[in-house]
């Protein structure tokens, strides 16, 4: 040994660090495609991003050494592919987390998700909810706080959903009718001081229930490889609807596109909280199943509970039937009148709608494509979101989306 580097290593090491500079720009869309499952091996990655194999390896090898996905050395091959197999790649299960929670009419929940949609831990939820937001959002991170600690996840910011529209660029919470807060509650401002007084550094983000639905579903459900996706949705009250447009949340130009719950689908029906009478949000939701089926609503469990028990226990009953022909006339005649207008690839159904789908798919099949153009020319594919906590999954991609964008700025200021 006289002391010298091997000029053969250091070349190596030279190359390794050139490959990687020039694969820096691609850490990001890489990290992305093993989070949406759309690169399962590296020969995949390499193909997708339009690199050199060389580069490939660098760039999973750094995400791999910030801790986010997992290399595996024994190779898989790549569907559809021929030669040599390659090494898969997955999402890292003891990586970060973000941490999301959910507000709605009958309580709130936190969660851990992790790269890939995968929830990691929840917390039990809460079955009331306060007037005053700040209350209620103070008790949600909280409880999010406390999995970070049992959990001694590093967490890399925190999501909101919120059963309001949320007008942009200040995060106000223009119709939160069913909670009872105030019409444009600064709901981004109060969650993201209530994450700073939890000790997490993270960004704090908020938005729109159904549209995070419809996120998680693009990304990691039923929505997943849809160009124009259409999501609608009942949350444990009201309708909502999002649309995902060329693989892209469409919100409007302040966050406020589809507010569909306010389309009229019976316009002899009930009066609504806008002030005009049969739209599809007191038409076709939890209450108004149990109201058209002739039942008074029960405490003891929240109504999208009670609703989705009703058709599952009781669809056979004479009147649970025809409640539920009525609303599916009424979420078909709506759906049809969104087709008409939008003209989706796919419609995904969350909520009290997946389980009218169920119990009845080819009538609501038939409504839809009885009344829309588009519908009767060809069909769009209506399906049920295949996300239990779709709303918890779309608040964490908010959180996630800084990371997905730049991973190491992103992890410099994560907590842990």
């Amino acid at each position: 040994m006289n002391g010298k580097a091997d000029p053969r290593t250091a070349g190596e090491r030279t190359t390794s660090r050139a490959r990687l500079d020039r694969g820096r720009g691609a850490l990001g869309p890489a990290l992305e495609l093993v989070h949406t499952g759309r690169a399962p091996t590296r020969a995949v990655l390499t193909a997708e991003l339009g690199v050199t194999r060389a580069t490939a390896g660098a760039v999973a090898a750094e995400l791999e050494a910030l801790g986010l996905i997992r290399v595996d050395a024994r190779p898989g091959s790549a569907a559809g592919s021929q030669g040599r197999p390659s090494h898969r790649l997955e999402v890292a299960e003891d990586g970060p987390v973000a941490l999301a929670a959910q507000i709605h009419a009958d309580g709130f929940r936190a969660a851990l998700v992790g790269l890939g949609g995968r929830i990691v831990a929840t917390a039990p939820g809460c079955e009331t909810v306060d007037a005053d937001p700040a209350k209620v959002l103070a008790s949600v991170v909280e409880a999010g706080a406390e999995l970070l600690r049992t959990t001694g996840r590093r967490c890399v910011g925190a999501g909101l959903a919120v059963p309001s529209a949320v007008a942009e660029p200040d995060g106000l919470a223009l119709n939160p009718l069913h909670l009872a807060w105030p019409v444009g509650a600064p709901v981004r401002r109060i969650f993201a001081e209530c994450v700073r007084a939890a000790g997490i550094d993270g960004p704090a983000f908020t938005g729109n229930d159904v549209n995070l639905v419809a996120l998680a579903e693009h990304r990691h459900g039923a929505g997943r490889g849809a160009r124009d996706l259409l999501c609608v949705a009942t949350g444990h009250r009201g309708v909502g609807g999002a649309l995902v447009l060329d693989g892209r949340l469409h919100t409007g130009s302040s966050g406020l596109a589809l507010e569909v719950g306010h389309l009229t689908v019976n316009p002899e029906g009930r009066p609504c909280h806008c002030g005009g009478r049969g739209c599809l949000d007191v038409e076709a939701d939890p209450l108004a199943l149990l109201v058209e089926a002739g039942l008074e609503p029960g405490p003891e469990l929240s109504l999208l509970r009670q609703a989705d028990d009703l058709l599952r226990t009781r669809y056979d009953d004479p009147a649970v039937r025809r409640a539920a022909e009525a609303l599916i006339d009424r979420l078909g005649l709506g759906l049809a009148g969104l087709v008409n207008i939008l003209n989706p690839d796919r419609i995904v159904l969350g909520g009290l709608h997946r389980t009218l789908l169920a119990a009845d798919p080819g009538r609501l099949r038939a409504v839809v494509a009885d009344r829309s153009l588009w519908g009767q020319s060809g069909g769009v594919p209506i399906l049920p979101c295949t996300l239990d906590h779709s709303s918890l999954v779309g608040a964490a991609e908010l959180a996630w989306q800084p990371v997905l964008d730049d991973p190491l700025t992103a992890l410099a200021g994560a907590t842990g």
